[in-house]
């Protein structure tokens, strides 16, 4: 099968798993009949966080531990990332992937971080319809990472910053909501833990039940994410799948695994997905509030749900469920 050039060879991947695939496809299908109407996630307006109305501060810091225990999810405006700055990543991502498969895929740029569907499917429900860089903070500044894209740089680093920033503050919200000191994690995260990840979903004509990106959940403490218009982004919500209203002027956050075993559950990592269209491509930029491996993640009060383990050990489990059974067990492993 010839495979364009400009395109990852996506198709051809997923025509291999649907040939090879002696099961009908039929939870694909069920999940995605199960969306019933588009929701606005909850609405954060930031600027409450700086306020020197002490009781505005605090309803903003309640509004956020509130929709991270109902929802596992929110969005936000008045977030201090300029918005001048999230058009011009936006311009430099769409450049990026417009570049031929062969150059994202064999020139080492951004750390050799591009790839695209899912290496470890073993039928089509495994399998996202979608290509990214995934790229690790320490080397975003490092010049050498960008070959010809020399105009990429400058903005990533200077995006980069600003999601660490608003990530950590976000972050040390809800630890002082759990009655702890907020520099616990501040102290864990850095630059030479978390990631940065573009997303690209091209467009997809075989079904409008294929995966964009198959259902997950964060493995971080959190995740904020910059999405455009298209929409397609599905989370749990009461046992049932809801697609997300996009907002273009707001950031979505999401509460990762590491936040979920910190909490004792108080605070929900909530299964989420993303569903290919069949006209439109859709770009997205997701921030990861990572610990170092070597941190040790507990429960913040007695008696604990999740037994202690580090993050490098998380991980670790997570690739060998993948490997062995095509798919992320999460939590459940750890559990007293």
């Amino acid at each position: 099968m010839m495979i364009e050039s400009w395109n990852p060879p996506l198709l051809h991947d997923y025509s291999k798993l649907s040939r090879q695939s002696s099961r009908d496809d039929g939870e694909t299908n069920h999940s995605a009949k199960l969306v019933m109407e588009e929701y606005e996630l909850p609405l954060i307006d930031l600027s409450g966080l700086k306020s020197k109305d002490e009781r505005q501060k605090i309803s903003c810091e309640n509004a956020i531990a509130k929709a991270s225990s109902e929802w596992g999810f929110f969005q936000v405006v008045n977030h201090g990332v300029s918005l001048d700055l999230l058009r011009k990543m936006r311009r430099e991502q769409m450049k990026l992937f417009k570049a031929s498969f062969q150059m994202k895929a064999t020139c080492g740029i951004l750390n050799n971080s591009y790839r695209w569907g899912n290496s470890t499917a073993t039928c089509p429900k495994q399998f996202s319809w979608s290509e990214a860089f995934h790229i690790p903070m320490t080397k975003i500044s490092e010049a050498d990472s960008y070959g010809e894209f020399t105009t990429l740089r400058e903005v990533m680093v200077e995006y980069a910053a600003a999601m660490q920033d608003l990530a950590k503050s976000l972050a040390g919200v809800l630890v002082r909501n759990l009655g702890q000191r907020d520099n616990l994690i501040k102290g864990i995260c850095n630059e030479s833990s978390c990631f940065l990840r573009l997303n690209h979903y091209p467009p997809c004509q075989i079904s409008p039940e294929i995966f964009g990106l198959v259902p997950h959940t964060d493995s971080d403490f959190l995740t904020i994410l910059h999405q455009d218009e298209v929409g397609g982004l599905q989370l749990m919500k009461d046992s049932k799948w809801i697609a997300v209203k996009p907002n273009q002027n707001a950031l979505i956050v999401n509460i990762g695994d590491l936040f979920q075993a910190w909490s004792n559950d108080l605070y929900k990592s909530v299964e989420h997905k993303v569903m290919a269209n069949g006209k439109m491509e859709r770009f997205s930029i997701a921030y990861f509030l990572c610990p170092s491996y070597d941190s040790l993640i507990g429960s913040c009060k007695e008696p604990s749900i999740y037994r202690k383990f580090t993050f490098g050990e998380y991980r670790y489990q997570i690739q060998q469920d993948v490997k062995l059974i095509g798919h992320k067990v999460g939590l459940s492993r750890f559990v007293l």
